[in-house]
């Protein structure tokens, strides 16, 4: 008899399934909550001919496509126009418009061997997650069921009620949709070469070195900031944002964390004397040439008890 804390062992791995799914930390929760309950109120139709597991991603995805029945997609500002300038005016869009970052120990099964792990972790990298939400739900679940979690196409269509000729047609259509990834890229920890580049950023940003902190940029990094819609293409766009509008950074303090994948710091601004104030979750997508990408996550009071991140610093 399957029992409620033997179902409970599963929630990183139905929140991190969830997430792709949804785009958002939140929503996956209440996806995941609702898996658990549907679960429970079943658990004497359950027949044991598959694993506790692959039953409740079964579950998970049909509640995750009845909540995308009727919601817009969500993005990153990149996806949303082109690059914009320091001058551009700051629009920001409703909350549920954006990929939201989700912490790793939330959405990342314990009891993974390091190349599940490896794999899992790349697929809840933002960019990742962003374009996943570019599929129509049906064929996101079944690139995720088939290219994450290794089904095979007789076993998604029996999840999705649907052929085997139009699984394989769905993961055609998405797979020619989608960006390659490679499975390689990720891995347990940062190299060392991402590692001191991560320093020196840290460095650079608590001196507000902006010469520097641009300097650990690639020279078509991204930076934005949702739920702001502008976003900045470039090392000398980031610089004119850092001394300009974003000159009011300068005493920030960083705390290292991790975010969809990403390194990531929690940014707290001076806010006095020895106080610090939570002003960003700063995640970043560092890569070969430098930091690809630089997001500014401001909404605090969401994310900062999200991460288990302290209401201030003092000093």
């Amino acid at each position: 008899m399957v029992t409620v804390d033997q179902l409970e062992t599963h929630r990183a791995a139905l929140t991190g399934h969830c997430y792709r799914m949804l785009g958002s930390a939140a929503e996956a929760d209440d996806a995941v909550q609702e898996t658990l309950v549907r679960a429970w109120r079943s658990l004497d139709r359950f027949e044991g001919r598959s694993s506790v597991r692959t039953w409740l991603y079964r579950i998970a995805t049909r509640v995750c496509l009845d909540a995308l029945e009727d919601r817009a997609r969500r993005a990153r500002p990149m996806d949303l126009g082109p690059a914009g300038t320091v001058a551009d005016p700051l629009e920001a869009l409703p909350g549920e418009r954006w990929i939201e970052p989700i912490p790793d120990a939330q959405a990342l099964p314990s009891d993974a061997d390091p190349a599940e792990r490896a794999l899992l972790r790349e697929s809840i990298r933002l960019a990742f997650v962003a374009a996943l939400q570019q599929l129509p739900p049906r064929q996101r679940a079944a690139l995720l069921l088939a290219d994450v979690l290794g089904w095979s196409s007789a076993e998604i269509a029996g999840d999705l009620d649907t052929s085997v000729a139009a699984v394989n047609s769905m993961l055609q259509r998405a797979r020619a949709t989608l960006p390659a990834r490679d499975p390689s890229a990720p891995g347990a920890a940062l190299s060392e070469a991402e590692a001191a580049l991560l320093e020196r950023y840290v460095e650079a940003f608590e001196r507000f070195d902006v010469a520097a902190l641009t300097a650990t940029l690639r020279e078509d990094a991204c930076f934005s900031m949702p739920p702001f819609s502008l976003w900045l293409r470039g090392r000398d766009a980031v610089a004119a944002w850092l001394t300009g509008p974003g000159a009011e950074c300068r005493g920030s303090r960083l705390v290292p964390t991790a975010a969809s994948g990403h390194p990531a710091f929690a940014q707290y601004r001076a806010a006095g004397p020895g106080l610090h104030r939570p002003w960003a979750l700063l995640v970043l997508e560092p890569s070969a040439g430098g930091i690809a990408a630089w997001t500014a996550f401001l909404d605090t009071a969401t994310l900062f008890p999200r991460f288990g991140l302290p209401a201030e610093l003092r000093s």
